[in-house]
């Protein structure tokens, strides 16, 4: 199991961020609490190389050196194959870590994993959020429903705030 938490919910601010191990882009496994004291840019996104996840990847790729300069690690998360995150990651030149949750284990711990509907059709699929993790694994803010464009800046200016630095 990929993960450390099977249990499903909504993960609320104030609680520690449920932990796992996935595969990531670059070879290897990451786990999230391996990451301490660093703060974690956790977010989750439908699918690779679409419009709006293209967007947003390039936007917190663009922004990396900042969220590095804070001592913050982004994460991208979603259910598409490693394969699928290497290719997305090469050809949009991304500076960013994406993690492979092919059986969704992840994305039912924190809530993401949710019945969408499109023009009528309804489907279960990731909904577009993030969450901003302390050094102490707290969750500090949580995004939900994310428009892709100007994102990164709005998690930038909160983890300034976070960091006192705003």
């Amino acid at each position: 199991m990929p993960a450390d938490s099977a249990a499903g919910g909504r993960p609320e601010t104030g609680q520690p961020a449920p932990d796992f191990t996935l595969p990531t882009t670059g070879g290897g496994t990451l786990r999230l609490s391996a990451l301490r004291p660093r703060s974690v840019v956790l977010y989750f996104y439908p699918k690779d190389d679409t419009p709006g996840c293209t967007t947003q990847a390039t936007d917190f790729t663009a922004r990396h050196a900042d969220f590095d300069a804070l001592g913050a690690q982004v994460l991208g998360v979603s259910r598409d194959s490693l394969a699928s995150h290497e290719r997305f990651r090469e050809k949009h030149a991304l500076a960013i870590p994406l993690l492979s949750d092919e059986d969704g284990t992840v994305c039912r711990a924190y809530g993401v994993w949710v019945e969408k509907t499109n023009y009528g059709r309804r489907y279960m699929g990731i909904e577009r959020s993030t969450f901003l993790i302390d050094g102490k694994g707290v969750l500090r803010r949580i995004w939900r429903n994310v428009r892709a464009k100007g994102h990164a800046d709005e998690v930038l200016t909160a983890l300034r705030e976070l960091s006192g630095q705003g």
